[in-house]
């Protein structure tokens, strides 16, 4: 039951911290899409792929003292950082999960913006279409952020680089 629980611990074991809830949404989407074993449901949503379930989790996880999640204000909204606790850690412990190694993966999502990793999640979303028609389709859904020409073509260039086996 707790197994779900225990992968977000060691995700955060793994990223150390994580600023941002939409940061975070998108991360472990995208490592979903490249087959880490993560089981949260997604729906698209406003800003993309998001799942109910991994907001919930990250509550239940701040709740037991296993994340703390700092909030700060940011003149005129609030931004969230998380990170793994020493009562995480001991919890980690208790679970001999099998979890591949993905560690050059969240390096490399930490790395981008918020705004990028929404376009590279929204393209997944959509990976069971031509690329041609991911393409349009996130123009359509997203035509309110703009996405240029570069920006996509360096988003497949991402995605591209995350499903590689040799860059893992």
């Amino acid at each position: 039951m707790l197994d779900n629980h225990a992968k977000l611990v060691q995700f955060f074991s793994v990223a150390e911290s994580v600023t941002g809830r939409k940061k975070l949404q998108k991360m472990i989407y995208i490592l979903q899409k490249c087959n880490i074993p993560f089981e949260e449901k997604y729906n698209f949503h406003f800003y993309g792929p998001y799942s109910e379930e991994l907001t919930l989790r990250i509550e239940e996880l701040c709740n037991l003292g296993f994340l703390n999640e700092v909030k700060e204000d940011k003149s005129n909204y609030y931004q969230y950082n998380y990170r793994i606790t020493s009562d995480g850690k001991d919890f980690l412990q208790q679970f001999g999960l099998d979890m591949p190694d993905y560690q050059i993966k969240v390096d490399k999502l930490k790395s981008r913006s918020s705004r990028f990793l929404e376009l590279v999640a929204t393209m997944f979303y959509f990976d069971d279409l031509p690329m041609e028609e991911t393409i349009e389709k996130v123009r359509t859904v997203k035509a309110k952020q703009k996405y240029s020409d570069e920006e996509i073509q360096d988003a497949i260039q991402f995605i591209n680089e995350l499903k590689d086996p040799v860059t893992q």
